[in-house]
């Protein structure tokens, strides 16, 4: 028999229930007991929901209250000092170490947070000490959440981070010299006690994800396998469960000597044959001689349709390689990277909805395909048939094909990529026209979104306010937001985007080829949550998206103003692209689409003009090589296209989550932005370094205190901060800028650390004046 299993389900809940408790425990509205009830609540539905679809193999332990690596982190209590010494309680300890802790005395930033993968889910890094011991705590998660299941009648399948991935994906902490790796054999005995535990508690197989697979990986890392999997596979059986060895995001052939040498004796494999289908046969010859191989053939990552019969045959390639009884039909990936079901879209066009699948329904889908392979097609045919017909009228809807927008695509020359003048020239221009300081001071955009803001925004979309009304309400808001700039004394202000609901949502709502959900919410980090659009057509730009803001705000404002786009890569990865095409059509789409906006906001008298490219290393492939390359040139090309059509006195900047790019600085110095801002409150100012080795030619604006934390950073901390950039950049190079938007944040919070960052590079700027 081919088993059915889901390699994780998304945590939020259908009306994104968790978010709302934990923001309420974090106000003192909700206390823990009612927040830890309400955890115990989503998880026994998640559990009924994926047993109600037939899948044999259910996860526990993908739930997490903030981040599944941040429940490791303390599980195995690699907790740092500042936040163990406090006596905070186990939960709020937890809380501290994702967003940060500043109250009743205790001011603590949070750990560094980063993307998983090449997803846009963030994880918070384990942050290791020279001196670091591991123990497992008492009240041991998975155990508990097994138990919990198993009390609800439903046998779960615990899901575990590997211990070599746990160690990859962490870092030394400031200060620290270990390498992270070399502490594997501290770690691994609690990984033995927690699957001795975990098999006392009824268990018998454990998911245990070691995702860093599809990296290529350092000799080291490859070599830690060996010792790591030989401990805890000789536990399979007897002292422990069977373990089913994940990997994801990525094909596993470069490094099928790991997989023979330590990782044949686990008790199954699990590729995902999404992204790499080709892997499939090379997988099997590698596979142990009783191994079983679980195939991910239902997509972790986007929300269409599974191609049923299509996904049939390739388990039933496999099945008669192995037998049906070491094959397992799973999804590629864990679900939580997609909405929770499809059934709260009351909203969406019939047509267009019956193409897609969420969480729930990709539950169902890979049932239904473990069914038609064991009982054979004949046993699913009403679902078959059903799936054959929605994907033929997608394939054949005149809603995915513009003749108007290819045509313009075919248009497309290489002049147009290209600035008028290179960057000395126009930043003499710049210089002239803007007339900023030293170290000028912006924001990357968004300031807070006050509680007004939604009630006038949603009493406009369902028509209870007149689009007059709500326009005299954003003008004011926007007034309000440039007073406050006013009194800060920024450099370049922002109109704070009041009218925007999210920072690729608003453009896709404004172009043609989208559609949009009301409730398939995607969990971001921690309580952050975000509901992508979904490209289902050729995109295009019927009328301008933010000129009008942007331009009453110019006309109030004594300063430059900026105005505020998303690039065509961020609103293509932020949004649930369309598997029909290759990205770099949708992307080129996208990018002619913003180069009309970028030029009218210029005409209207806005000459700096900011395109945010935060997904850019987020859409980089996994591995270097060709695939990386051509990817870049794409990404590039795009946004380069969408930027150039400016004078050399207009000043373009780009926004980047996160400074680990060294490995691809060559594209970002390509972009050929005026201005870079990248977050980096909580990296090693020593990344920076590549732009001296790089002789980076432009300016920088390296975000100088963590928006993700409501801690408001001190005037020193933020001097403290620009003092260690200045060993890197050069202070007519540098600016001074938060990590990244305010939009999540509090006025009251906000104005504090902008009022220290602002005296901070006031201090700098007096300094370096006078020499």
């Amino acid at each position: 028999m081919v088993h059915s299993s889901v390699l994780g389900f998304p945590r939020m809940g259908k009306l994104r229930d968790l978010k709302k408790a934990t923001e309420a425990y974090w106000a003192d509205k909700l206390s823990k007991d009612e927040l830890l009830a309400e955890g115990k609540r989503l998880r026994l539905e998640h559990w009924k929901i994926q047993k109600d679809a037939g899948v044999d193999i259910i996860p526990s332990n993908d739930f997490a209250y903030y981040d599944q690596v941040l429940d490791h982190i303390q599980m195995f209590n690699a907790i740092p000092e500042r936040y163990s010494k406090h006596g905070l309680s186990t939960l709020d300890e937890y809380f501290a170490m994702g967003r940060g802790h500043q109250k009743d005395g205790i001011d603590v930033p949070s750990l560094e947070m980063v993307k998983w993968f090449d997803s846009n889910y963030h994880y918070v890094k384990p942050t290791l000490q020279d001196n670091q011991t591991f123990k497992l705590s008492e009240d041991s998660k998975p155990v508990r959440h097994f138990l919990e299941a198993k009390e609800a009648g439903i046998i779960t399948r615990p899901v575990l981070l590997g211990p070599v991935s746990f160690l990859h994906l962490g870092k030394a902490d400031r200060g620290q010299k270990v390498d992270p790796i070399s502490l594997l054999d501290k770690l691994l005995p609690v990984y033995e006690q927690l699957l001795k535990e975990l098999k006392k508690a009824g268990a018998e197989t454990v998911q245990i994800d070691e995702p860093v697979l599809v990296f290529d990986l350092p000799t080291k890392i490859r070599n830690a396998f060996k010792p790591a999997y030989e401990k805890l596979t000789a536990l399979q059986g007897t002292e422990g469960p069977q373990l089913v060895l994940a990997t994801y995001f990525g094909d596993i052939v470069h490094n099928f000597d790991v997989i023979d040498s330590a990782l044949k004796g686990t008790h199954a494999l699990h590729v995902d044959l999404v992204r790499n289908p080709e892997q499939l046969d090379k997988v099997v010859e590698h596979l142990g001689e009783k191994q079983i191989l679980s195939v991910g053939v239902v997509d972790g990552r986007n929300i269409w349709k599974n191609n049923l019969k299509k996904s049939v045959e390739v388990v039933e390639s496999a099945v008669q390689k192995l037998g049906k009884d070491r094959v397992i039909v799973a999804t590629s990936s864990s679900l939580l990277h997609t909405p929770h079901t499809l059934e709260s879209e009351q909203k969406l066009d019939s047509d267009v909805k019956d193409w897609f699948a969420f969480a729930t329904e990709k539950a169902r889908e890979v049932a239904v395909i473990a069914k038609a392979v064991t009982e054979g097609p004949a046993s699913v045919k009403s679902e078959l048939e059903a799936n054959a017909k929605s994907l033929q009228a997608r394939a054949t809807s005149k809603r995915t094909n513009n003749p108007e927008v290819k045509k313009r695509q075919e248009g497309v020359t290489k002049e147009m990529h290209e600035r008028q003048s290179g960057f000395p020239t126009r930043y003499d221009q710049q210089k002239e026209h803007l007339k900023l300081p030293l170290f000028p001071t912006t924001t990357i955009g968004s300031f807070p979104q006050t509680k007004d803001i939604r009630i006038s925004r949603n009493k406009f979309t369902k028509g209870e306010i007149t689009a007059e009304e709500y326009e005299k309400f954003i003008e004011k808001e926007i007034r309000d937001v440039i007073a406050v700039q006013d009194e800060l004394e920024l450099d370049v202000y922002v109109h704070g985007e009041p009218e925007r609901n999210d920072m690729v949502q608003y453009f896709g709502e404004r172009m043609d080829g989208y559609v949009f959900t009301t409730h398939a919410w995607v969990q971001s980090y921690g309580s952050r949550c975000v509901r992508p659009p979904i490209v289902v057509g050729d995109i295009s730009r019927p009328a301008p998206m933010t000129v009008k803001e942007s331009k009453y705000a110019a006309s109030v404002s004594k300063k430059p103003m900026k105005g505020m786009l998303t690039g065509p890569i961020t609103c293509l990865r932020w949004s649930f692209p369309r598997d029909d095409v290759h990205q770099s059509v949708q992307a080129q789409q996208l990018a002619l689409a913003l180069r009309d906006e970028v030029v009218d906001l210029e005409a209207a008298g806005i000459y700096v003009i900011q395109v945010d490219e935060p997904a850019l290393r987020e859409g980089l492939p996994l591995r270097a090589g060709a695939e990386r390359e051509k990817y870049l040139s794409w990404a590039v090309d795009s946004f380069k296209l969408s930027t150039a059509g400016v004078k050399d006195s207009t000043q373009i900047h780009s926004h980047f989550c996160y400074s680990e790019f060294q490995d691809f600085f060559h594209a970002i110095a390509a972009l050929d932005a005026d201005v870079l801002s990248i977050e980096n409150s909580k990296s090693d100012a020593k990344l920076l370094k590549v732009f001296i080795d790089e002789a980076y030619p432009r300016h920088i604006g390296p975000g100088v205190y963590d928006i993700h934390s409501p801690r408001v950073p001190s005037e020193q901390e933020i001097k403290d901060r620009i003092e260690e950039m200045l060993q890197y950049l050069k202070p007519d190079q540098l600016w001074i800028n938060p990590d990244c938007g305010l939009k999540t944040r509090g006025w009251k919070e906000t104005k504090a650390a902008l009022g220290n960052m602002v005296a901070a590079a006031q201090y700098y700027r007096s300094k370096h004046e006078q020499k």
